[in-house]
């Protein structure tokens, strides 16, 4: 099974991920996670990535799409994935298209993604960058959403409430 996360940051994607991922044996790959490990890297490419996630910015679909097709190409992701914010655009998923089977959008409004960001205390989440990466999201990622929609394969999951009770959910949709 292929699937797909997709929200606002600090929608819950990523925790969501990582219950899907150890219920169905399956790994969780996430874009997120893979620009902080490379940021923290001394080189060129992480300092290039930490300055663009500092700026609130995204790093581009070209890049990001090459990862992420380089990762799904390894032997643990031939039963199928967790991913986890990715594709999180139509010109991502033009270039490299994971061909996900189900798709769920985790829907929290704009004030309680600001709660959870700046409750998290992370260096690239000032009240600027939030509002800027939420800014960038409604705007790239609505179009991915229809597409997805009109493929019969979106989900919307209300976001709000306990980490269990959203869980239950997605498998209840599953």
């Amino acid at each position: 099974m292929k699937i797909l996360l997709i929200g606002p940051q600090g929608s819950g994607k990523s925790t969501q991920a990582d219950l899907l991922a150890k219920d169905l044996n399956l790994p969780k790959i996430s874009t997120g996670d893979i620009f902080r490990e490379l940021s923290l890297q001394d080189s060129e490419e992480g300092r290039k990535i930490k300055g663009i996630l500092n700026s609130g910015e995204l790093i581009d679909d070209l890049e990001t799409a090459k990862i992420v097709e380089q990762r799904l190409n390894k032997d643990d992701c031939r039963k199928g994935f967790i991913l986890d914010g990715y594709p999180r655009n139509r010109k991502q998923q033009q270039i490299f298209d994971p061909k996900v089977d189900k798709v769920f959008d985790l829907e929290v409004p704009d004030h309680e993604v600001v709660k959870r960001l700046l409750a998290r205390g992370r260096e690239d989440d000032t009240m600027e960058t939030i509002k800027k990466r939420l800014s960038l999201y409604h705007e790239q990622t609505m179009p991915l959403l229809d597409y997805y929609k009109n493929q019969g394969i979106l989900i919307e999951i209300d976001g709000m409430g306990d980490i269990e009770d959203i869980y239950r959910r997605i498998k209840d949709r599953l």
